[in-house]
């Protein structure tokens, strides 16, 4: 049986049994919790807990899991990038006995994590190993997020595969589940090590080059050294765009997207958390919020990827760019809170009917933002009053930018189009009303946040390839996915194409 909407008090969780008890008139002999959530309303926070249980002595079924067929083929597909969406359709087709071929331009999350901490301490930057590029692609320097609203079933079996990698079981029913950076890059790895195990084999620091079509086929690709392959699945992430670049120049068919653009805004995690919970914060830890808005001509604005907890960190992948995004560890204890202020835009706003347009606007904006902030991959940073006030700000308050590798006090609307920075002070009074504190006058605001999702959509069809027979655009980079949990069940879906396609040789 489930039993939904059992509200247990905050400081009372041992008490569900008893709940369940009193909700069915008897009492469970086992259950198990599918959902919690948190109910702030009404001054009363509440868990909300939705269970699964058996009465009569029998035990709780198994949780299911997606069965992979095993193919007997000496075909070996090869899939670019080890991002979410390449690492699911790695462990995947290892599953099937097909023993995949990864080629990754970055570094292990041992060699990348050395190479990032280089980055943010002022050292330089590598072009191939940084929080864009590397095993786990840009979700391992993030917060680790499992959200997802695409309500898939192979859901579940990415967040048993992270559990079975070390990931915390509560990700299996927390309403918004997280990993943090810490223990998702140990994640990462242990399930790197299981792909390979069953044959899988992972090439780091191997970049394609040059992709061979004769006869509208993939035959090949160029790394240095040339790879003969039949099926590819292209993973690529919504960074790699000088393969997006040799994509068009192949003439392969792909169009511009929507998506967003705007700033990290950081508040005090204790007025976050005070807001959200009031009392009851000190037992719940750092709260998050998710804020939206319609301005008055209708363009979106909201907030993305919160990371409560967390640092604001420099996630450039091209020299002399300023790129921002967010980062929490599992414990999520950093003094500030941060999220993504973003805007949305669609190709009438930046484009010209180049499918690669929008690639070209985030890059002038993201050049913008190394000008403004003063070179040294410094971002350039403004206290919310000023922003509104449309002032370049000359110091901070109360709330002290986290951004490595450091800010320059500035006017994020020399680098921000009008239409945004207009639409982000259009919401900012809203969203203040709806989360207490939200507009506070030293609020920060770090420009540029440009790398939300991919701009450009490669096609494809209900066989999963594109234009291009053997290649498999998936993930977040050709424009399928928006997240790990979204790109990750890509991977599955498409991997699993390729199986059943094989399987009927």
């Amino acid at each position: 049986m489930q039993i939904n909407g059992i509200a247990i008090p905050v400081d009372r969780p041992q008490d569900l049994r008893s709940a369940i008890t009193k909700k069915c008139r008897r009492s469970p002999s086992a259950f198990r919790v599918l959902k919690r959530s948190i109910d702030a309303r009404r001054n009363m926070v509440r868990y909300i807990y939705n269970v699964e249980a058996v009465f009569d002595g029998s035990p709780l079924p198994p949780i299911e899991r997606m069965e992979v067929p095993e193919v007997c083929s000496t075909e070996r597909p090869v899939i670019i990038g080890y991002g979410p969406c390449g690492m699911f359709a790695a462990y995947t087709l290892a599953r099937a006995g097909l023993r995949p071929i990864v080629l990754e331009r970055g570094k292990t999350v041992e060699k990348r994590q050395k190479d990032i901490d280089s980055f943010w301490q002022g050292k330089g930057l590598n072009t191939a190993s940084n929080v864009q590029f590397g095993e786990g692609g840009a979700g391992t320097f993030s917060d680790g997020k499992l959200t997802t609203l695409i309500g898939s079933p192979l859901c579940a079996e990415v967040l048993e595969t992270f559990i079975e990698c070390g990931a915390p079981e509560d990700i299996r029913w927390l309403s918004r589940p997280h990993i943090g950076t810490d223990v998702l890059q140990n994640v990462v790895t242990e399930l790197r090590r299981r792909t390979e195990a069953l044959g899988g084999e992972i090439r780091f620091e191997s970049q394609v080059k040059d992709f061979i079509i004769q006869n509208g086929r993939l035959t090949a690709l160029v790394t240095d050294e040339v790879i003969p392959v039949s099926r590819c699945i292209l993973a690529i992430g919504h960074s790699a765009r000088d393969t997006l670049e040799q994509m068009y120049n192949k003439q392969i068919p792909m169009s511009a997207k929507a998506f967003s653009i705007g700033a990290r805004i950081e508040h005090p995690q204790s007025l976050i958390s005070a807001a959200q919970y009031g009392n009851a914060a000190h037992l719940l830890g750092a709260a998050d919020y998710k804020l939206s808005y319609h301005t008055a001509d209708g363009r979106g604005v909201y907030t993305f990827c919160m990371c409560p907890g967390g640092v604001v960190v420099g996630a450039t992948s091209e020299a002399d760019m300023v790129v921002t995004n967010g980062m929490s560890y599992h414990a999520r204890d950093g003094r500030n809170a941060n999220a993504a202020l973003l805007v949305g835009i669609a190709p009438a706003d930046y484009g010209d009917g180049h499918p690669l347009s929008g690639m070209y606007f985030q890059r002038k904006l993201e050049k913008a933002a190394f000008t403004v902030g003063g070179g040294g991959y410094k971002a350039p940073c403004q206290r919310l009053e000023d922003f509104m006030q449309k002032r370049a700000s000359q110091s901070f308050g109360s709330v002290k930018p986290t951004y490595l590798p450091g800010v320059t006090p500035s006017d994020i609307g020399e680098v921000l189009p009008e239409y945004i920075t207009n639409a982000m002070r259009e919401a900012l009074p809203v969203f203040g009303r709806k989360l207490k504190g939200f507009d506070l006058p030293d609020a920060l605001l770090t420009a540029v946040e440009s790398r939300t999702s991919s701009p450009v959509r490669i096609h494809r069809d209900e066989s999963g390839q594109c234009a291009v027979a053997g290649l498999y655009p998936a993930g977040e980079g050709a424009g399928y996915a928006g997240g790990i949990m979204s790109a990750a069940v890509d991977g599955i879906k498409v991997a699993s194409l390729i199986i059943n396609k094989i399987s009927q040789k």
